[in-house]
């Protein structure tokens, strides 16, 4: 079972309210990087979560951690000997992170989704089981969601899967060139209703003798 993630802070009451004047500044200045002003529910970080096999889990990748809604839960779940690569571009939610969870299974990258297998390779890994995303893909620039999903199916093992938690079914168009087996689904108790796509990278066929 693996260790709850240390707390540098104390103080729930404040870090909480800490947590929450962050991501709604944040939101504030950067609406199409964040997606939603409300956090994910804990009903959807569960059934998110419970997707995941997390006892052959040794390589777990977040895109877009923020104030840590997800990350937090995948600690919570994450094999002792594991690792969780959490990417965001904003600096402010990477040194949030780093200030609020000390647990050496997280290593917290201030960089781009699209450069996760340089991430992989720099943090000693050859590749991921599961990728968790919730990056709002419909207001990206143009091809920078496609180039993140094709460097996603690069990264994952086969028949290891991409997360993804949208409000909009747009990224579906992204994924079908990609991935041969997508699952859609609704999370209708979030606020707003979220939709639960996986998409999983299909198994390597044994090459015959």
């Amino acid at each position: 079972m693996a260790s709850i993630p240390l707390k540098k802070h104390d103080n729930v009451a404040g870090s909480f309210w800490s947590q929450w004047s962050l991501f709604f500044r944040q939101f504030v200045r950067h609406p199409g990087m964040i997606g939603s002003v409300i956090p994910s529910s804990a009903v959807l970080v569960d059934r998110m979560l419970d997707q995941v096999d997390w006892r052959s889990t040794r390589l777990f990748v977040e895109y877009g951690p923020g104030v840590g809604t997800f990350t937090r839960s995948i600690l919570d779940r994450l094999p002792a000997d594991a690792m969780l690569i959490a990417i965001d571009l904003n600096p402010d939610f990477v040194a949030w992170l780093e200030a609020h969870i000390a647990d050496p299974r997280l290593r917290v990258v201030h960089g781009s989704a699209a450069d996760v297998r340089r991430f992989i390779r720099e943090a000693g890994h050859v590749e991921a089981d599961y990728v968790l995303s919730g990056i709002p893909f419909s207001t990206l620039p143009d091809g920078v969601g496609a180039q993140i999903c094709a460097e996603t199916k690069a990264a994952l093992r086969p028949g290891g899967s991409f997360l993804i938690y949208q409000y909009s079914r747009f990224v579906m168009r992204l994924l079908r060139p990609l991935f041969g087996e997508i699952s859609d689904a609704m999370e209708w108790r979030n606020i707003p209703p979220c939709r639960m796509i996986r998409a999983t990278r299909e198994e390597e066929l044994a090459q015959a003798a």
